[in-house]
């Protein structure tokens, strides 16, 4: 057996015989200490005075992927995911959710998420659920403009001035082949509806009357630096 002079959490995990989603919750229960290493990983000492056992049993329950929680969320909010119909809710809000810190991603997969089914019970619960939702419900480029009463070059405007970020990039493709995918931006629905109230110098009743071809006034504005 190859001996290690630090440990990252899967290899932690390996290490102590759990599942590395459990040794992530237990870190974030307090019960796995946090890295002793400057290299933000753990010595063999640290991870040899842990406590598999305690570990294993911080998450008693199966732990869910993204689009099984999105699928409680929907139900609970009456508008349930329906195969083959617009999810009303999508893993990009539980991804949204996970960055407020309301779930905890377990998964050692970066193209994924994995949490813990008592989170998603906690989210459920709350009486601001749809209000919650709906702020972070995902918008393209085209549908934030939509939203806005603007055309589609002045969100583009918007983006290079530094106005608005992505939340997050999606892959989308046409066909099957990965030759035809494109990468789409997504906006909170939120971060999109508090533009005219953080930018209410550029005049928004006249963006909103400009017709095709007509030159924008953000054209002229300098892009955002970095």
């Amino acid at each position: 057996m190859v001996r290690r002079s630090e440990y990252d959490d899967g290899q932690a995990a390996k290490r102590l015989k759990v599942p590395v989603a459990a040794f992530r919750w237990a870190r974030h229960c307090g019960l796995v200490p946090e890295p002793d290493l400057p290299t933000r990983r753990w010595s063999p000492a640290a991870v040899a005075a842990m406590d598999p056992d305690a570990i294993r049993e911080a998450l008693p329950r199966t732990p869910i992927s993204g689009a099984a929680a999105a699928n409680q969320i929907a139900e609970t909010l009456g508008t349930p995911n329906l195969s083959g119909e617009k999810a009303a809710v999508t893993a990009f809000v539980v991804r949204r959710l996970i960055d407020l810190r309301l779930l905890t991603d377990l998964s050692a997969n970066p193209d994924g998420s994995l949490v813990n089914p008592d989170q998603v019970d906690l989210v459920c619960a709350r009486e601001d659920l749809a209000e919650l939702v709906a702020a972070h419900t995902p918008l393209g480029p085209d549908q934030a403009a939509q939203r806005l009463s603007v055309r589609r070059t002045d969100f583009d405007h918007m983006l290079r001035l530094g106005w608005i970020k992505p939340a997050d990039v999606i892959e989308v493709r046409f066909g099957t082949s990965r030759a035809g995918a494109v990468d789409v931006a997504l906006f909170r629905t939120s971060d999109v509806d508090g533009l005219p109230a953080a930018h209410p110098e550029i005049g928004w009743a006249a963006l909103r009357t400009l017709g095709k071809g007509q030159r924008s006034p953000l054209a002229a504005l300098p892009a955002a630096t970095a």
